[in-house]
């Protein structure tokens, strides 16, 4: 299903539930699996036309079940299969024994798993653990898995990769790494978000006719969030705007011997749109300020009181990037609290908050944690985050309100409509000050008049789809966070940027370093 906010995404019990009444509604379960074994078998042979020989790992259940119809098909398609089973054939019965006996009268034999036996395919494919998976993986799929990844063979995963989470996209001990998941009715969570990127590669959903969207007591957890949002909220501009019309934001950041952070945010909201831009930093770093972008109006201040009258004149406030935990940034941030204008908070911004406003509670911001940072938010670890970041972001909404932006590899975002996952970004982004420029975005698209809600939605696809263009065009290595601030801008005008929004890869698409 897809709406106006993006494709839904789904919990695992959600989609069983979902399995279960499209069965007792009168479709066959094993006619469901065969659909699905289909499914995966067309898209193994669009990946990869020339394959004579594939080997098909199967554990037990459902799952186990479609890589047997799997490997029947192939078989029937004149393709050289080994079957190799973690669990006794014989000890599968329901829709998954009637699985086996298809594979038995296509002619295929089972090879019980041993440890350092010969995988014989130019391919794997993963059929060993579903998406009822909750606890850690154990033996022998340990070790299977571990051989899985070590045979340096691309791997088709059947629903999931046997060990992700479906549910979070946390790794259960061990996890499949492979180069397509094809995954059945529903879409989830967890190939989306955690540690998926790493193991799900290129994803596909395939609904095998059912409409999950029908089922309207079944809400979805959360939902994919779709680049075309970015047109949604900026439309073109009136031919008669002004400055006035799209916001001043004030930045506050850059203590002493740290000006980079605060100026990379607010030459990233100047690109991005804002009316106008001003940055209250300490006076050393007045100067430099001036001679990057002198479109931003830089403010030496040294006192609280010298920012509350800056404070005063704004619209907007980003306070963070840069700002230490000393006693500047402490006078700083209790400066922006003490005022009721919307801001969005960023590093030692939030940092501060853990130590100094444990309880502040605001309707009226956006906080932009990474996992280390939304731990010491939670008082936790940044492994717990990692393990479950749905319910991390969900328990800091619930504790701090306003809209948060959970930063990482399927970066969450919690608001009032609920969760979004952004399926954009790349390792290139793994390099300093890259969420100094998402906060300069988030201000700067509040500053023109988004709300809360839809500027940490657009703000998240703007800075993910900008480091996609620009990875694009010269590569991860290297990248930095200022390259991003010229692709977000041409993304973030509609026009512009069709042939971005529908590839971010084009060829013929603009490139500013060009």
């Amino acid at each position: 299903m897809t709406d106006s906010r993006g494709r839904s995404l789904y919990l695992a019990e959600q989609v069983r539930e979902i399995d279960r009444r499209t069965i007792a509604a009168g479709v066959e379960g094993f006619a469901l699996m065969q659909q699905a074994a289909m499914a995966a078998y067309d898209a193994m042979r669009k990946t990869w036309p020339t394959l004579r020989r594939i080997s098909v790992c199967c554990g037990s259940g459902n799952n186990a079940g479609d890589g047997y119809v799997l490997a029947a098909l192939a078989a029937c398609d004149g393709l050289s299969v080994q079957v190799i089973a973690l669990r006794d054939p014989q000890e599968l019965d329901g829709d998954a024994g009637q699985a086996v006996a298809m594979a038995r009268r296509a002619g295929l034999k089972f090879q019980p798993w041993q440890p350092n036996m010969r995988i014989n395919g130019e391919l794997i494919v993963d059929a060993l653990l579903g998406t009822g998976l909750s606890g850690a993986v154990r033996e022998p799929f340990i070790a299977a898995i571990d051989a899985i990844n070590a045979a340096q063979l691309p791997v088709l995963a059947v629903d999931i990769p046997s060990g992700l989470s479906a549910d979070s996209g946390a790794v259960l001990g061990r996890a499949v790494k492979a180069d397509l998941t094809v995954t059945f009715i529903a879409d989830k969570l967890g190939l989306h978000t955690g540690s998926a990127p790493a193991y799900v590669g290129t994803h596909r959903l395939e609904a095998l006719g059912v409409e999950a969207s029908r089922q309207a007591d079944i809400e979805p957890c959360a939902v994919l969030l779709d680049e075309m949002l970015i047109s949604r909220c900026l439309p073109p501009r009136a031919r008669d705007a002004h400055k006035g019309d799209n916001g001043h934001l004030l930045v506050i950041g850059g203590a002493p011997g740290f000006g980079g952070a605060a100026l990379l945010a607010s030459e990233t909201a100047a690109r991005l749109g804002a009316g106008k831009v001003s940055l209250a930093t300490a006076p050393a770093h007045v100067t430099a300020s001036l001679v990057r972008c002198p479109e931003v109006m830089v403010h030496g201040i040294n006192s609280k009181g010298e920012l509350e009258a800056l404070i005063e004149g704004a619209d907007i406030l980003v306070v963070g990037p840069g700002i230490g935990k000393g006693a500047w940034g402490q006078a700083m941030l209790q400066a922006a609290l003490a005022s009721d204008k919307p801001l969005v908070v960023d590093a030692d911004g939030l940092n501060l908050l853990t130590t100094h406003w444990p309880l502040e509670y605001r309707d009226n911001w956006i906080l932009t944690p990474h996992p280390g940072e939304a731990a010491r938010l939670l008082e936790s670890s940044a492994g717990e985050v990692q393990q479950d970041r749905r319910q991390a972001i969900t328990e800091l909404r619930r504790r701090r309100g306003g809209a948060i932006v959970l930063k990482g590899a399927g970066t969450l975002v919690a608001d009032q409509e609920g969760i979004a996952v952004c399926p954009f970004g790349n390792p290139g982004m793994a390099s300093g000050g890259m969420g100094d420029a998402l906060s300069g975005m988030l201000g700067a698209l509040l500053a023109q008049g988004l709300s809360l809600d839809e500027a940490a939605r657009v703000g998240v696809l703007l800075h993910a789809l900008a480091a996609d263009r620009a990875v694009a065009a010269s590569g991860e290595r290297g990248l930095l966070a200022s390259d991003l601030a010229s692709y977000a801008r041409f993304l973030s005008n509609p026009v512009l940027s069709n042939p971005i929004l529908n590839n971010p890869g084009t060829s013929d698409a603009y490139n500013p370093e060009e």
